[in-house]
């Protein structure tokens, strides 16, 4: 049955995907969930982290791997203040100055992904203002984190198609991206969407302001999809 897509593409220098992090670490899957996408979206339309995101909770998607990237990890120091060196600072170097010497530095671990590229196919209600509003979004969009901004407009329209898969295949991709690392046209072998049973993702949103996810069933599917071609 022919049904209405949302389909536009994603790539970035840097991204980082999300994933179950601690302090010390911050990994990244090697696609982005569907909290990162949500949140693009609802970046674009203008809907601040704390307001109305229940037509976008409604969406379906699937997410059709072009290029993974590359793995990159980054070694931070974070430097803390013992509470008892210093009461009320007004200034970190204030603080740092009533250390003497007695900070705590732990190292903390920040996975990427380099050099991504993907394709979104969105299916539900209110498509076409989803697609005006990444033309035109009314925040930054990224990648995961805000150090991750999208290296090219999304090129988001809504076209007709049986299958996320049909759709996917009239991607418009970015000029430098529609050819992969060997010369041939760019093409996905991995769809991931929500299944009934398959691979446990915890992506699905359950308290935005407090960062807390939900698990779902996703199934990674393979197939070929070329960008502007067949599937």
């Amino acid at each position: 049955m022919m049904r209405p897509y949302l389909i536009f593409s994603l790539t970035a220098a840097l991204g980082a995907m999300g994933e179950l992090a601690g302090h010390e670490r911050r990994g990244s899957l090697v696609w982005p969930g569907r909290s990162a996408i949500l949140g693009l979206l609802g970046a674009a339309m203008g809907i601040d982290r704390t307001g109305d995101f229940s037509v976008l909770d409604a969406l379906d998607l699937a997410v059709a791997v072009f290029d993974n990237g590359a793995p990159l990890r980054d070694y931070h120091t974070v430097e803390t203040v013992p509470s008892a060196a210093a009461k009320r600072p007004n200034s970190r170097p204030e603080a740092l100055a009533a250390a003497r010497g007695r900070t705590k530095t732990t190292i903390t671990l920040r996975d990427y992904r380099v050099g991504t590229l993907y394709g979104v196919a969105v299916w539900g209600d209110e498509l076409q203002a989803l697609a005006d509003a990444l033309a035109r979004p009314h925040y930054t969009l990224y990648l995961g984190r805000k150090s991750c901004p999208l290296a090219a407009p999304p090129g988001a329209r809504v076209v007709e198609a049986e299958t996320p898969e049909e759709a996917l295949a009239n991607l418009s991709l970015p000029p430098w991206r529609r050819l992969d690392r060997h010369g041939n046209p760019a093409t996905a072998r991995t769809l991931i969407y929500g299944a009934a049973e398959g691979e446990t993702i915890h992506d699905v949103p359950a308290d935005r302001r407090l960062w807390h996810f939900a698990p779902r069933l996703v199934e990674v599917r393979n197939v070929e999809i070329v960008a502007g071609g067949a599937t």
